[in-house]
């Protein structure tokens, strides 16, 4: 017999309680089940945060394939993406006992481009990276998807990857003699015709901005758009309604225009060496924004005379290449779609690059070997709002951190998810964990730290977390808010101790969590990356720990520009958005400890100022119902709980005891 709701489904001696052994019956699942499946058939906005251990994923895709609505599920990463598809979704359709039409669609750079594959194998033996390609070659005789993630042998960041995938720039589009064979236009062909697609929040976003220019609408109209890793969306959306331009995408342009004038005009030799005078140019553009790693408001490089210099060599040479590639466009398909990105590229670089943008955050990043320029708005609140009255249909946002205490006003303002805004009921629904804390998770919280300008701060850190680390038997995870910091912690533990570290840079950050839970009492350190999107179940993590508050740089160029537009508009930039956007970071960050049932574990905090500052209290309030304590005799008779399971420890050098 059907069911009558979502909440009977997951009840006990609902179909989830009868099939699966190990079941457990949640009320907070059955609680959003039932208000996921009020959204949908009211066509309202629901913003759900259901903490760890609620069992969300569970309690939409029940209501969402109940409902026979056509479905979009957006998650945070393509890791989600292809869990969600290929265990999570089967495993419900089949407790369910439903057949909806599903499908994957991830973005191009995960796809295989026949087109670009065929051109690199005509120069095969002068591609550096010969014997990869030669492989994806031969994957690509017998492969169904073209998706990138069946290539366990190829790095998800190989190089060979970017010369074998399209781009929004150098796709053909319809004009590809490929296109019978694209894998990217069978896997959006199959997302037109299914009923619950998942994609990710940046093909999200690219479909609901830029629709993607070449292939029409990306995504099929949708009844539901459930919206998971909620968080996310504010920054990706920034980035999506805002504009750039990096001189990467200059010296693409100049290289495709050089292969495409090789292959099909290699009589035009003004051309080719227009090309080449572009691409040799760029090169002392990226030296007059100076060093690497520097983010800035526009007018602080423009009004330098080299900068100006340079953007106007710049606009002269691309300039010239736009006129010659009009004159050789017809001579091929290649070179029209090169005469098209020059177009196109051409208009962005002017407007980038012009003296002053007003209304919205004009920024460069330099990079190692490149710069690029941006254009981003002060708020996306206006344009996604308008957004979701154009998809007409039911939204729902949910993650495990998005209310600041038990108030949702901070992530509903970022995106303008007010009913006056949408044209339509906004519900916000708060749930706790089914986790119980108070016995699962120790928060330690050292009596003996500086405030965290202090020069000495992260070496006393790391001598406060020395005990610690020896109690948990190393397996730690330990955050940080810098880079900075990270190396000089990764320094001192290295003199400190005996136990691996697994840092952030060393290596990818699969390899480095892989190598993590392999090692039986390692460290491992990271930055903002790490702070979000790791799972790991069981003893391999039983303690982490987190240096300071993560309150963002005010001298970011995107932050210094928001909190500006805040006090001008009479408004306490700190409280309304720097202590939100910390607390919603800190979740995250805290959220990597407990991820089952019977996990248990210890989270210290360096950071003073949650028991110095009035604001403390709201971090406080947002966390987990733990244990706190400053006392490190409580962190080890925590661990003692587990001395069973204990293993041979590491030590701590005695050259410690020196400093």
């Amino acid at each position: 017999m059907q069911p009558s709701n979502s909440a009977e489904v997951l009840s006990k001696d609902g179909v989830f309680d009868q099939q699966l052994d190990d079941f457990e019956t949640r009320i907070e699942q059955q609680t959003l089940a039932a208000s996921v499946e009020q959204a949908l058939q009211d066509q309202s906005i629901l913003v759900a945060e259901a903490g760890t251990g609620t069992g969300k994923t569970i309690a939409y895709l029940v209501p969402a394939l109940l409902s026979g609505l056509r479905t979009i599920i957006s998650t945070g990463t393509k890791n989600l993406q292809d869990q969600l598809f290929l265990r999570d979704l089967p495993r419900v359709q089949d407790i369910l006992g439903v057949t909806v039409k599903t499908a994957l669609l991830k973005g191009r750079a995960n796809y295989l481009c026949p087109h670009r594959l065929r051109i690199w194998m005509e120069e095969v033996n002068f591609v550096t990276d010969r014997d990869e390609l030669l492989q994806i070659a031969d994957w690509a005789e017998y492969t169904d998807t073209g998706d990138f993630s069946e290539l366990s042998n190829i790095s998800e960041d190989a190089p060979i990857l970017a010369k074998v995938t399209s781009s929004n720039d150098n796709c053909l589009g319809q004009k590809c003699p490929d296109i019978a064979k694209c894998p990217l236009l069978k896997a959006r062909q199959k997302a037109q015709k299914a009923d619950l697609v998942v994609v990710n929040h940046h093909l999200f976003m690219a479909d609901l901005v830029l629709k993607d220019q070449g292939f029409g609408e990306l995504l099929p109209a949708a009844d539901a758009v459930i919206m998971d890793e909620a968080h996310q969306i504010p920054d990706v959306a920034s980035r999506f309604f805002g504009e750039w331009i990096s001189s990467r995408q200059l010296q693409d342009l100049a290289g495709d225009s050089l292969a495409a004038a090789i292959q099909d005009a290699p009589d035009d030799s003004p051309l080719m060496e227009t090309a080449e005078i572009l691409s040799t140019g760029l090169a002392s553009f990226r030296l007059a924004f100076g060093a690497t790693g520097q983010r800035d408001q526009w007018d602080k490089f423009y009004p330098k005379p080299e900068v100006q210099q340079t953007i106007e060599n710049t606009q002269h040479n691309l300039s010239e290449l736009l006129r010659r590639l009009k004159e050789a466009s017809v001579r091929s398909e290649d070179l029209e779609h090169c005469y098209q990105r020059a177009q196109q590229l051409n208009a962005t670089y002017k407007k980038l690059t012009a003296e002053l943008i007003e209304g919205q955050i004009h920024w460069v990043e330099i990079h190692k070997k490149s710069v690029s320029i941006h254009l981003t708005p002060l708020s996306v609140a206006e344009p996604f709002s308008a957004a979701i009255i154009e998809y007409d249909c039911a939204w729902v946002f949910t993650s495990a951190t998005l209310a600041v205490g038990e108030d949702f006003s901070y992530f509903n303002g970022q995106l303008g998810l007010f009913p006056e805004n949408c044209g339509r009921p906004v519900r916000d629904l708060l749930l706790g964990s089914s986790y119980d804390y108070s016995n699962k998770m120790l928060c330690y919280l050292p009596s003996s730290m500086p405030e965290p300008s202090n020069q000495d701060f992260t070496k006393k850190f790391i001598e406060a977390a020395l005990p610690v680390l020896e109690a948990s038997r190393g397996r730690a995870f330990l955050l940080f808010t810098s880079h900075r910091a990270l190396r000089e912690a990764a320094q001192l533990l290295e003199e400190w101790t005996d136990y691996k570290l697994y840092v952030q840079g060393d290596s990818s950050k699969r390899a480095l969590i892989d190598g993590f839970v392999e090692d039986d009492d390692a460290l491992l350190l990271g930055t903002s990356s790490f702070w979000q999107g790791v799972d790991i179940q069981g003893d391999d993590l039983s303690c982490v720990l987190i240096d300071k508050l993560p309150f963002a740089s005010p001298g970011d160029p995107v932050m210094q520009s928001r909190l500006n537009a805040l006090r001008n508009q009479g408004l306490n930039p700190f409280g309304s958005y720097q202590i939100p956007q910390a607390v919603i970071s800190l979740k995250q960050g805290v959220g990597r400890l407990i991820r089952g049932a019977q996990d248990r574990g210890v989270l210290m905090i360096g950071d003073p100022r949650l028991k110095t500052k009035g604001y403390g209290k709201t971090f406080i309030k947002s966390l987990p119902d733990a244990r706190y304590s400053s006392e490190i005799s409580d962190v080890i008779q925590f661990f003692k709980a587990d001395s069973a399971k204990a293993k041979t420890k590491k030590s701590v050098k005695t050259s410690m005891g020196n400093t």
